[in-house]
């Protein structure tokens, strides 16, 4: 295989890899920056440490960075909007209509996403467009689940919005979102 047709692959098997959604939010000392992942994996449950890439193309990756902490939002159905404003260049993801608040320690945090966990990171390798973070959660809230966790679930893949619908004989499929939220999130 070449390199090229080898990216190609790469990007066409991931394209159809579903992954889940997140918003880090951060401040560096000057000013909250937030941006959506879909990378969020974990690491560990002991200590509870995650990792996930930022892009070098990001206008925020320079500022989670350099903040050293921040706080994950693991994000829901209901709080597409929020991931909609994390992946959008340039929008006001911290204006007067966005409900959040800082946290003691001073990372901003959206006030209407359930679960949330301030981390601190531990560890990065930069990489040639991308740097992978590790990050060791210190605090947080797991929102109470929701009777079908699996139906409020917001996904991202093929590069649109999709959830989780419960079909008639109680299988759950995915569902598109509706094609304004298509090639949103880069």
């Amino acid at each position: 295989m070449t390199a090229h047709t080898l990216s190609d692959a790469f990007r066409e098997a991931f394209r159809c890899h579903p992954a889940g959604v997140a918003v880090l939010a951060a401040d560096p000392g000057d000013n909250p920056v937030a941006m959506t992942v879909s990378s969020l994996i974990s690491v560990s449950a002991d200590p509870p440490t995650v990792a996930f890439s930022l892009s070098t193309r990001s206008g925020s990756t320079a500022s989670v960075l350099a903040a050293g902490s921040m706080v994950i939002h693991l994000l829901r159905y209901r709080d597409l909007d929020l991931a909609l404003l994390g992946a959008t260049p340039g929008a006001d993801r911290f204006g007067a209509d966005v409900p959040w608040e800082r946290l003691p320690s001073g990372e901003p945090r959206y006030t209407a996403v359930a679960t949330w966990f301030r981390a601190k990171i531990i560890g990065t390798l930069p990489l040639q467009g991308a740097t992978v973070v590790t990050a060791e959660l210190v605090e947080g809230s797991c929102g109470a689940p929701p009777n079908a966790p699996e139906l409020e679930s917001l996904i991202y893949m093929d590069r649109r919005w999709h959830r989780l619908r419960e079909a008639a004989d109680g299988s759950a499929s995915l569902t598109a979102m509706d094609a304004e939220y298509r090639d949103v999130f880069r």
